[in-house]
């Protein structure tokens, strides 16, 4: 199956939107941290539905419940397993989905893939709720890699055609760091956050969707991390990413801009600085060969319109082998790039631990 992932740390996601729990169970993290659970429900709280009017209405608490793998607050060595009950569902709004599959949703490929023994309550475990469980790991990962310099924050870099400032890929301050990740809808310029806001709650009121970009800076990240070829950090990191429902694109650096520039243009000079080897520019987004360079590694990711609109919308009828129209019903996000923010972060820091203990950068003994 495919809800796995990881080499050192082995991440399992388990569950289904509407199932009595979600859950995650984590392998392999290091020994003797101490879990900041303040700082962790806080980060589950930026994902968690129904605390903003451009999100889903529905009600969540998203409290975890530690089942294993922590001892007087500190990981000790066992799987690490938490579940996360689901509350508030309203599952009828699901049932006649199995046969009028949902334009852009998994509804028709889940069909076809396991013949109508899916769970169509809420999008089964094809939706955005086994989010919640990638970041109680991720939070706890992002814990790990502070204590040893490392930060992760990320921002709304666009929703439609509305773009916030671009983050400065030769490195942001702390304080900028601090903010994004404190803020109840992240982006660099306030008034183009209201602008962003204006345009969701605009789609929302239309009985549509929009899209969008998250773009996101890793600091502090050793030169030498990762692997040549098929297990390079990109290769690692867009995996994960792509496992986030609604990614359609992951770009890293000046990721596509590239096609268009010369050599000179693209090439990032070395120089020293402080006694270190670095960069002028950053336009490799701080990796190269599938390694990392010490540079801020920079990547952006796209997602997609949410699907499940409540204007009229045309598909077919399984049963009946024939053209049938759909209203959706429901409670579904007008756009998911907010609630998504704090995703991608978990994605990243998951990969990214993973891919240091590879290189033993950090001991699977804290």
């Amino acid at each position: 199956m495919s809800s796995y992932f990881g080499k050192n740390i082995h991440v399992s996601i388990f569950g289904q939107s509407h199932s009595p729990a979600i859950g995650v169970t984590v392998d392999g993290l290091p020994v003797g941290h101490t879990i900041n659970f303040t700082a962790l429900d806080a980060f589950l709280q930026r994902r968690a539905p129904g605390r903003d009017a451009t999100a889903t209405s529905r009600q969540e608490g998203d409290k975890p419940h530690f089942l294993s793998g922590i001892v007087d607050g500190t990981t000790c060595g066992a799987p690490l397993t938490a579940i996360i009950e689901n509350t508030n569902t309203r599952s009828h709004d699901y049932d006649t989905l199995k046969d009028l599959p949902r334009p852009a949703h998994a509804d028709y490929t889940a069909q076809v893939k396991y013949r109508g023994f899916q769970d169509m309550a809420g999008g089964g475990h094809f939706s955005g709720r086994l989010t919640a469980p990638l970041c109680v790991a991720g939070g706890i990962c992002l814990q790990i890699l502070q204590k040893h310099g490392i930060e992760i924050a990320a921002h709304i870099s666009a929703i439609g055609a509305v773009c916030d400032t671009p983050m400065n890929p030769m490195g942001e301050s702390a304080e900028t760091l601090n903010a994004l990740r404190g803020a109840s809808f992240p982006t660099l310029s306030q008034p183009v956050g209201e602008q962003m806001r204006a345009t969701i709650l605009e789609a929302r009121s239309a009985g549509d969707s929009i899209g969008g970009t998250v773009e996101c800076i890793v600091t502090g990240l050793p030169a030498g991390i990762g692997d040549p070829m098929f297990d390079g950090l990109e290769s690692q990191l867009a995996r994960v990413l792509f496992g986030i429902p609604a990614v359609k694109g992951v770009e890293f650096g000046a990721g596509f801009a590239v096609s268009a520039m010369k050599g000179s243009e693209n090439n990032d000079p070395y120089t020293i600085a402080n006694g270190a080897i670095t960069t002028t520019t950053n336009h490799a987004g701080g990796i190269l060969g599938g390694i990392s360079t010490g540079m801020p590694l920079m990547f952006r990711t796209a997602f997609k319109p949410t699907p499940s609109i409540s204007l009229p919308q045309q598909t077919v009828s399984l049963s009946a082998q024939a053209p049938a129209p759909l209203c959706v019903h429901g409670r579904h996000d007008p756009c998911i790039v907010p609630r998504a923010v704090p995703v991608v972060e978990a994605a990243a820091a998951i990969v990214l631990l993973d891919a240091l203990m590879t290189s033993n950068s950090i001991s699977p003994i804290t």
